[in-house]
């Protein structure tokens, strides 16, 4: 019976599979880039505003692991994630000399280095919560700039992890300001030299629109492994243009409603439930594939209640950054616009790495199938992980 064949077929390849995958970590065991927002006032002072992962700066554990559970000390990472607020910042404050000493920031003039002396004000420490999200603290930092200042950098140290920095000129006085754009730094070095001889009341929407499109861009590319996995399922599925057309279309316009919802403050859902039902839908896409040929009407209903998730995904990194309230509608665009090219940046390498093989009787057999199973075992890892049941 050719039916039997075929399951025992599938059946052979997720027994072998389900062993690779059983040690995986889900993609939100990732330590994320470091955010720091400087802000140079008119009057000397500066004020650095750091949104990281406290208990991976205390254990050392910074992005150069795939998987925090890889790290020598991920059983000490994860009994800091469990504590409370007070006890952590408790652990933070025998930290807090070399966190210190660590970061540098240093201020130019007339071509000349200095660095500034910064300390630390109580830092901003949520409750645990949903454990398989890294919780994110904010850290205040202040210092006095030199008088003669024209620009500033800083160096945030790859031990800690990998950083994003921006700038804002200050000038309280004449209401004034200038956000400069993202600096991403990966590797051991110090940022670009940000001037501090601009002050202007808003970014140019050529800026806001590269930033945020940017921004979108890399969250699918390379970060978004659940989002690559997910697009990659829909690939998979057909070896014909409209079926993947109608697939992405029901994502992309479901992804674009909660995020623009989500990201307005009309609605808000958990982590809890959104981290295990993104990761259900990968598993669903991926296994759907390996049992089903044709394109069903029930499955583009799903893809559409699985974007409306990914949506709420996208709005929660876009959340940890501040967007412009005299631009938002424009930066909220750039973002999804990013995140669209990211999707078709993955289709298209997906069509050049596997286009020439659509056209084998074989592809489904030794592509398709062990492709999709892939993506449904990591999916399901993913879910019972998600759901703290290992």
């Amino acid at each position: 019976m050719p039916w039997l064949s075929r399951f025992a077929f599938t059946l052979r390849y997720g027994i072998i599979l389900l062993g690779f995958l059983i040690p995986l970590s889900s993609n939100a065991d990732v330590v994320k880039p470091a955010l720091i927002e400087i802000s140079a006032h008119k009057s000397g002072l500066v004020e650095l505003e750091i949104r990281a992962s406290i208990e991976a700066l205390l254990t050392g554990i910074n992005a150069r692991y795939r998987n925090t559970q890889d790290a020598p000390n991920a059983e000490a990472y994860d009994e800091l994630r469990a504590l409370r607020a007070d006890k952590l910042e408790e652990r933070f404050a025998q930290f807090e000399a070399d966190f210190l000493n660590a970061i540098q920031l240093r201020a130019h003039s007339a071509g000349e280095t200095s660095l500034v002396p910064l300390s630390v004000l109580k830092p901003d420490i949520p409750e645990p919560g949903y454990t398989k999200v890294p919780r994110i603290s904010t850290l205040w930092l202040n210092g006095e700039l030199p008088d003669d200042a024209t620009a500033l950098s800083i160096t945030y140290p790859t031990r800690f992890s990998d950083y994003a920095v921006r700038v804002r000129q200050v000038d309280l006085q004449a209401e004034k300001w200038h956000w400069s754009t993202w600096d991403w730094v990966k590797g051991e070095r110090e940022s670009k030299v940000f001037s501090l001889q601009e002050i202007y009341a808003e970014k140019t929407t050529v800026q806001t629109i590269t930033e945020f499109t940017q921004l979108g861009f890399l969250h699918i590319l390379p970060r978004g492994l659940d989002h690559i996995l997910f697009i990659l399922g829909l690939f998979l599925f057909s070896r014909t243009l409209r079926p993947l057309l109608w697939q992405i279309t029901m994502f992309t316009l479901a992804h674009t409603v909660t995020l623009g919802l989500a990201t307005a403050g009309y609605i808000e859902l958990s982590p809890r439930i959104v981290e295990p039902l993104i990761a259900l839908s990968i598993a669903y896409v991926g296994l759907e594939n390996v049992f089903s040929t044709r394109l069903h009407r029930h499955r583009l209903i799903l893809v559409f209640a699985f974007g409306l998730l990914h949506g709420m995904g996208f709005a929660s990194v876009l959340a940890e950054f501040e967007l412009p309230k005299d631009s938002f509608f424009t930066s909220l665009l750039s973002f999804n616009v990013g995140v669209e090219l990211g999707q078709l940046a993955i289709i298209t390498l997906a069509w050049l790495v596997l286009g020439w093989l659509m056209k084998s009787p074989n592809y489904r057999r030794y592509v398709v199938v062990p492709g999709s199973l892939i993506i449904g075992m990591t999916g399901i890892v993913w879910t019972v992980e998600r759901l703290n049941l290992v």
